[in-house]
């Protein structure tokens, strides 16, 4: 698992808090599992993009918020995706990556490393003991690798080819939940977005909650939904990418 530097300095002067800040501070913490339905394509610099089959994946998702009374600053949340898609493809056309050419009607195998880390700076619109809204910025940051094997015309069987690409894509993130009275229910809205020039990443996740323990010291809740994530990445380091991930997800959160 790749180590990632937690360093990111996003401005937040286009924001202003509309409700009051939190009177505690409050860190939350949890993990999710991911059962994703993968599918798409990947190219190198202009050469044309070559559609993979990738395998169905369990991924594992982890994340800490921390929110606190101070005005004016933002909460921090941060969260780690884990993302390595396995594909092949049998070549209908010579399939350039990475100075290599891979053979016409042979197969293409792939690692493609997208696993990445979200900095999230935030401000809590409303928040009350039923509804609760926040927006903000998101930073997601790349730091991985696309592996290509196959024939090539260069190097023959079983050859390999390895680029990396690391770069941060900036998002408006959102979040609201609304609580179901005397239930312990929620459903919960959260998503990162950008829609700019060649560049499309959308990443959300929509569900419901069940707070399994409530009292002045913890908060335990369970969660179930569905998490869908598009990554149309233009030209980060040469990587061009259009891959989308979707599925049901389960996990737990602690409220300290």
């Amino acid at each position: 698992m790749k180590k990632y530097c937690l360093a990111a300095a996003l401005s937040m002067a286009c924001l202003a808090p509309a409700a009051q800040a939190d009177t505690l501070l409050g860190l939350y913490v949890g993990v999710d599992g991911w059962q994703s339905d993968n599918d798409g394509q990947f190219s190198y610099k202009d050469n044309a993009p070559q559609d993979f089959n990738f395998e169905d994946e369990t991924f594992i998702s982890y994340y800490a918020a921390l929110e606190h009374p101070v005005p004016l600053v933002p909460n921090l949340k941060l969260k780690y995706t884990e993302l390595e898609l396995n594909g092949s493809a049998t070549l209908t056309d010579t399939f350039s990556f990475n100075g290599s050419d891979y053979v016409v009607g042979t197969t293409a195998n792939t690692l493609s490393d997208l696993t990445h880390i979200d900095y999230i700076l935030y401000y809590e619109i409303f928040d009350n003991d039923l509804i609760s809204i926040d927006l903000g910025l998101n930073a997601k940051q790349f730091d991985g690798d696309i592996v290509v094997t196959g024939t090539t015309q260069q190097g023959g069987t079983n050859f390999s080819e390895t680029k990396g690409f690391s770069g941060f894509v900036p998002l408006a993130y959102g979040r609201a939940e609304a609580g179901l009275p005397f239930t312990g229910l929620s459903v919960f809205f959260e998503g990162s977005f950008l829609a700019i020039d060649d560049s499309k990443v959308q990443d959300y996740q929509v569900g419901v909650a069940y707070e399994l323990i409530d009292n002045l010291a913890v908060d335990v809740a369970i969660k179930a939904g569905y998490r869908s994530m598009t990554l149309e990445l233009d030209d980060v380091d040469d990587i061009n990418t259009d891959i989308d991930a979707s599925g049901p997800f389960a996990g737990i959160q602690v409220h300290f």
